[in-house]
């Protein structure tokens, strides 16, 4: 967990508050496991499904019936978090289950950032005490979900998944055949500075709403903001050729982001 951004942006919080983040993030890592895990199709659908009726069973008697939520139902009790941002959550896994986006349109990608990212926004911005920072949430959560694609896209093509939108690949001249196929077109280069165009807007859109609403309490979020936003410009430097590994940021530079993010305010 040390290598990851969102590590450094947690690490420097108060102890209650670090110790909910992280309960956050267990909770989706647990059910980004299940998704992507081992096992079959269906057993991994009926794993997501014993969770998906732990949340209905917890938010109707307060029990927590499941691994996965046992650590995480004290935050959600203690910072009000929406049954239904949990659900949309898993809506996002179940997606990745059962039906492995190839090429989806513009509006089915964004819906999918919405479900595996912006939900994780949502309350990640509840836990920091913010309940006027939605609209920042949700455009920074779709920052990050697009540049994580654009780091994964060979880790994803593998395993039979192409985030990728039709509406960018056709603008590309890449003809759908396959993730794989689609990786090693020569105008891959092209469709990736698209999506990046857009993840660039996206960056944009969320630090002036930043710069709107104030940063109180949002520093961790900025962190991550800014963090992305470096692993994206790597991403661009590097051509967005096949790299084994991908491109990322040293942990030594995600650390001196945060504590420079940390020391511009609260």
């Amino acid at each position: 967990m040390t290598s990851s951004s969102f590590y450094w942006a947690m690490r420097l919080l108060p102890a209650p508050v670090r110790t909910d983040m992280f309960a956050l993030y267990g909770f989706c890592r647990a059910v980004d496991d299940i998704a992507d895990g081992p096992g079959s199709v269906e057993a991994r659908a009926a794993r997501l499904a014993v969770v998906r009726a732990a949340i209905a069973t917890f938010f109707a008697t307060g029990q927590a019936l499941s691994p996965e939520l046992t650590p995480f139902a004290a935050t959600i009790t203690r910072h009000g978090l929406p049954r239904a941002e949990i659900d949309c959550l898993l809506d996002g896994m179940e997606r990745d289950i059962l039906a492995p986006m190839v090429a989806p349109s513009l509006a089915e990608l964004q819906l999918y950032c919405r479900q595996v990212a912006g939900t994780v926004g949502l309350m990640a911005v509840r836990i920091l005490g913010r309940f006027d920072a939605d609209s920042f949430a949700l455009l920074t959560a779709e920052a990050l979900q697009l540049t994580n694609i654009l780091r994964d896209l060979d880790e994803d093509a593998a395993n039979g998944r192409l985030y990728l939108p039709a509406e960018i690949l056709d603008q590309a001249g890449i003809e759908v055949a396959g993730p794989l196929a689609v990786l090693s077109h020569p105008r891959r280069v092209q469709a990736c500075q698209a999506l990046a165009r857009l993840a660039h807007q996206r960056f944009d859109q969320a630090q002036a709403e930043l710069a709107r609403i104030g940063r109180h309490r949002l520093w961790p979020a900025a962190t991550m903001l800014a963090t992305y936003r470096a692993l994206l410009n790597r991403l661009g430097r590097h051509g967005w050729r096949r790299a084994h590994p991908q491109p990322r940021l040293p942990a030594a530079a995600k650390l001196w982001i945060a504590l420079r993010t940390a020391m511009v305010g609260p």
